[in-house]
């Protein structure tokens, strides 16, 4: 946001499972004792569970890993109206499991299937816990089926991932928001393949993550069908519904991109939107080939605060566009930070919400690196400035790698000048201890080896004691986890200053 390792499975083909019988001969065969604490833990109330994320403790479950999900939305045309839903969830289990606990709130749950079977299922906390009637082994594939509402309108404490736009709705699940949307194990973690099917009124056009599959005209609605050829993270998930037009051009090695426009706006974004194959071609000079199937952004007309690098479909706020008083440079380097996550944060996803400094330093530091190169802004003044304000946000909002935690219903509570600028920083004061060119082999490095995968600040550690030959611990230490800024290899006059302020965006962007 720019405010602003796991295993894809593929499920097998579906068989009848003897499994399922060998349990209930198992069951036969347990002594009294071990069937009384069966019975206990099975009469135990619900209870939220999480993977244990030391920012959101509550976010993901444990004990499955989720292979695809696929998405049905039907809007009625009217963004104040909660949607009909159906989320389907294909996973499998690396535990024994009687009940699977999925992140959902905010909806209303109509029925709940795991293999066809009703299951029973209640709420806990903003859990959504299914009880099949045959308990899961570990190793099993299992489908579970959840019909159910999806509500664009949230409270004010708990604002959602539907944004309501001028003509219909977007979506923006960072950080911890997906699941108000659809039910599923919201942690970057655990990434899967999607598929969605958006059911709109004719006159209206809803595309989402991945390429079209497919499109169904039916008694004045309209049927869309998107599939992503990619793992992704359930807080990169985009549907767009509005009244767009979606336009078409090609990018580097005959890349689709396609931007989602308001109809009304077309003629005054294209001079933008024209900018993108070539912000493409200039992240693949720093850091190799685009990672995904398509790219393009997403102009919605709606008031956010921030831009959001949704998966394959950037989203911006028209008005960063269209508003004079933003210049163009700063314009043009904002599309490079959305642009730069589809690397950092998207086909290289955190382990965990501490690992965000790596998506938004990165995307901050390609950001400057497009500004400097293309608008004469260097880089060095700006994390000079950065330098002189490091040690207010470490005190404020903790060091990059070591984020606080957010406030309670605060949803972008953890998007600080420490993660963006912050971060950054940590980057500048790496190339300057290794070099510019060990630097750049080590930024082409990462994105390649940890491709639609996940990775942690410690597997970047290493890499970069690999790629540089020494070992950077020591300094990493205190670069990402010092309350105090450490001195700015070659630049001994840097100086933090309790008065200093970075050049911050007027804007917020992710």
């Amino acid at each position: 946001m720019l405010h602003t390792p796991h295993t894809l499975h593929t499920p097998p083909s579906r068989a009848p499972r003897p499994a399922r019988s060998r349990r209930r001969l198992r069951a036969l065969a347990l002594l009294a004792s071990a069937v009384s604490v069966c019975l206990v833990a099975a009469s135990a109330p619900p209870a939220p569970l999480g993977v244990g994320d030391r920012l959101y403790p509550h976010l993901g479950n444990p004990g499955y890993d989720v292979a695809a999900y696929d998405l049905s939305f039907t809007y009625s045309g009217s963004n104040s109206k909660p949607l009909t839903a159906v989320t389907t969830i294909d996973a499998q289990t690396t535990a024994d499991l009687d009940r699977v606990n999925l992140d959902f709130a905010h909806g209303k749950v109509e029925s709940v299937e795991v293999d066809g079977e009703p299951a029973a299922f209640a709420t806990a906390g903003e859990d959504l816990v299914v009880t099949p009637d045959d308990a899961l082994d570990e190793g099993e594939w299992t489908r579970i089926t959840v019909r159910h509402s999806s509500d664009p309108v949230y409270p004010e404490d708990r604002q959602g991932g539907w944004v309501r736009t001028a003509d219909g709705l977007a979506m923006a699940n960072q950080a911890d928001v997906a699941h108000l949307v659809f039910p599923c194990n919201d942690h970057p973690s655990d990434k899967a393949r999607f598929t969605f099917h958006v059911t709109a009124p004719d006159g209206l056009t809803a595309v989402a993550n991945g390429l079209p599959a497919g499109v169904e005209r039916t008694g004045g609605s309209t049927t869309w069908t998107y599939r992503s050829a990619h793992p992704m993270a359930t807080e990169l998930a985009q549907v767009s519904i509005g009244r767009s037009t979606v336009l078409h051009r090609t990018g580097p090695h005959g890349l689709p991109v396609r931007d989602v426009v308001p109809t009304a706006h077309r003629a005054a974004l294209e001079p933008w939107l024209r900018k993108t194959p070539d912000q493409i071609a200039w992240m693949e000079k720093k850091v190799g080939r685009y990672p995904f199937e398509t790219y393009g952004l997403l102009m919605a007309d709606a008031t956010t605060g921030f831009e959001l690098e949704t998966q394959t479909l950037s989203l911006f706020e028209r008005e960063l566009f269209t508003e004079p008083g933003y210049p163009e440079w700063y314009v043009d380097s904002i599309m490079v930070h959305e642009l730069a996550h589809q690397w950092f944060g998207n086909s290289v996803s955190p382990g965990t919400w501490s690992d965000l400094w790596l998506n938004e330093g990165h995307a901050t530091w390609y950001e400057a690196l497009y500004a400097e190169e293309t608008a004469g802004r260097t880089v060095a003044a700006r994390m000079k400035a950065a330098y002189g304000a490091s040690d207010g946000w470490r005190a404020k909002g903790g060091p990059p790698a070591a984020p606080k935690p957010p406030t309670s219903g605060s949803k972008t509570g953890i998007f600080r000048a420490n993660v963006y600028d912050g971060a950054a920083l940590v980057l500048y004061a790496l190339r300057q201890q290794i070099g510019r060119a060990a630097f750049e082999r080590l930024e082409a490095t990462w994105v390649d080896r940890h491709r639609d995968g996940n990775a942690t600040t410690a597997d970047f550690v290493r890499l970069a004691s690999e790629i540089s030959g020494r070992d950077l611990a020591g300094f990493f230490q205190g670069w990402l986890y010092g309350k105090k800024t450490p001195p700015m290899p070659g630049h001994p006059d840097w100086k933090p200053t309790a008065t200093a302020q970075a050049p911050a965006p007027s804007k917020a962007h992710g």
